[in-house]
């Protein structure tokens, strides 16, 4: 797809995020000198120089990681970056260089099990999270994937600490290839609970959005072989789901709501200009397409022609928010780089083409992991 006027759009409208992002990740244009000026722009944005104040010494930064915002009462952060989890996103997102001190010292702290065991101290909920960290790894709810993940994104996932997890996760989309239901793999709960939602079993594989998320950051996973069973393990995924799936994972006499691969392990649905399907829709996308599986998936190949369709004559990509069913997830309401939000790069929307910018860098994006794009 040709995408000049995109590319023009953006080099002339964009803030220092994506304008780094495109000249280095996608273009490859980027001179040192440039690539230093604009790092040091990204440095002076208001949600970088935000999660600097939650920086610890031991490197960790902000309290848990995808943890409580309150607890009987008490307010544990002042923002949502004063989560680790989210911190991790914003240095991944923003692309700040894995050999920063910031990113070295936090992959440092999540390594150092004292320090950890200090981050996951400050509430009752948190130390049983810790102890507990490893349960339910291979089907969606546990500590250590998001702490695996976080360090993926990052720029560290390849290291030795962390690639036992790509087998891992592999292992979970390899899982559902069997499948022709969901009701091969739950269990009935016995119970008259408000939530009582069919479940597995901790050690039962099923794949959720950190483990897609891992591979998609990774790539020491990378095989031909590997590829082919992403590929058809996400058209499988979609071709058993029919609705809704929710589902809990039972770890020892609790149950939890994992982490869902798409909200209530429902099928991925293609982009669309008139439908915003999910809090995590564009995101969802992105990560697939990280994968290397280019238009062999279904949905990646049916969002290539919804954004064709989306992206006007003047290169920016365009959708429809104004349809009652999609202010809800309006990327307009985007604020923080929570798990639970598509991804926003720039500062400042009321600022002119500021959300045009960041819709048509994801379609350029999307595009080029997709290897469908055209700058000339």
């Amino acid at each position: 797809m040709k995408l000049s006027k995109s590319i023009d759009f953006l080099i002339e409208n964009a803030g220092p995020v994506i304008q780094y992002r495109l000249r280095k990740e996608i273009l490859c244009n980027l001179k040192k000198t440039e690539e230093e000026n604009l790092l040091e722009q990204i440095y002076q944005t208001p949600h970088f120089k935000l999660m600097q104040r939650y920086i610890k010494p031991n490197g960790y930064i902000g309290s848990g990681a995808h943890s409580w915002d309150n607890w009987r009462g008490v307010i544990l952060h002042e923002t949502p970056l004063q989560d680790g989890e989210a911190a991790a996103r914003l240095l991944s997102y923003f692309a700040i260089p894995k050999t920063h001190s910031i990113v070295v010292n936090f992959v440092a702290a999540m390594r150092n099990k004292d320090t950890l065991r200090k981050e996951f101290s400050y509430i009752p909920p948190e130390v049983e999270r810790y102890e507990n960290r490893f349960r339910g790894i291979s089907s969606g709810f546990c500590l250590m994937i998001i702490i695996y993940t976080m360090q993926a994104m990052l720029g560290f996932g390849d290291d030795e600490y962390v690639k036992p997890f790509q087998s891992i996760a592999l292992e979970a989309f390899e899982s559902i290839l069997p499948l022709s239901s969901l009701n091969e793999i739950t269990k009935i709960r016995q119970s008259k609970s408000k939530y009582n939602y069919p479940y597995i079993e901790e050690n039962t594989s099923f794949p959720c959005q950190y483990h897609l998320e891992a591979l998609a950051y990774t790539k020491a996973w990378r095989t031909p072989e590997n590829i082919v069973l992403m590929t058809n393990a996400l058209n499988h995924y979609n071709a058993i789901l029919h609705g809704a799936n929710p589902i809990h994972v039972k770890i020892g006499s609790k149950y939890y709501v994992p982490s869902p691969l798409n909200m209530s392990n429902s099928p991925i649905r293609p982009f669309r200009a008139d439908v915003i399907d999910s809090i995590t829709y564009r995101r969802l996308l992105t990560e697939i397409a990280m994968l290397g599986v280019g238009e062999s998936v279904g949905v990646i190949k049916d969002s290539i022609a919804g954004i064709d369709d989306a992206i006007g004559d003047d290169g920016i990509l365009k959708m429809k928010f104004d349809l009652p069913h999609n202010k809800r997830y309006s990327p307009k309401n985007i604020e923080y780089p929570t798990p639970y939000v598509d991804v926003r790069l720039e500062p400042d929307y009321k600022r002119k083409y500021a959300l045009e910018c960041d819709l048509t860098f994801w379609a350029v994006q999307f595009l080029y992991l997709c290897g469908t794009a055209d700058f000339h």
